[in-house]
């Protein structure tokens, strides 16, 4: 029996310091793990904010170069205005025969002009009985 209360003492004795072990190492690692998380959750945090930086970098060239091109086909088209005057004219004949094709003009009411001024009294200047 001695030997039994023997047994269960070291056994005791061996549960205890495995729970003061036990204590102590989390006293030690969790502040460690801890700081190890914060770490990780730092670099996670700056990788994903130096991501979103360079995405809005690239937007933003890509909207410059878009602007950049519109700008040059405005100076083309504004360059092909003033170097032949038909242009504009070509122009407006396109729009308008897209808007044709598209069905937004319904009615097309011709008004005689000379050197783009309506005129407004075409009968007049012939005889009435003829």
């Amino acid at each position: 029996m001695e030997h039994d209360n023997k047994q269960a003492g070291i056994t005791i004795l061996v549960v205890v310091l495995l729970v003061i072990i036990f204590i102590a190492s989390l006293m030690f690692g969790l502040p460690m793990w801890n700081v190890w998380r914060a770490g990780l959750s730092g670099e996670a945090s700056l990788k994903r904010a130096t991501q979103t930086r360079m995405i809005q970098v690239e937007q933003a060239r890509g909207e410059k170069e878009a602007a950049q091109m519109r700008a040059d086909a405005i100076a083309i088209m504004g360059k092909a205005a003033k170097e032949f005057p038909e242009y504009r004219q070509q122009e407006f004949i396109g729009a308008f025969a897209e808007a044709m094709k598209d069905g937004r003009i319904n009615q097309i009411i011709y008004v005689p002009t000379e050197a783009n001024i309506p005129i407004t009294e075409a009968g007049r200047n012939f005889p009435k009985g003829k």
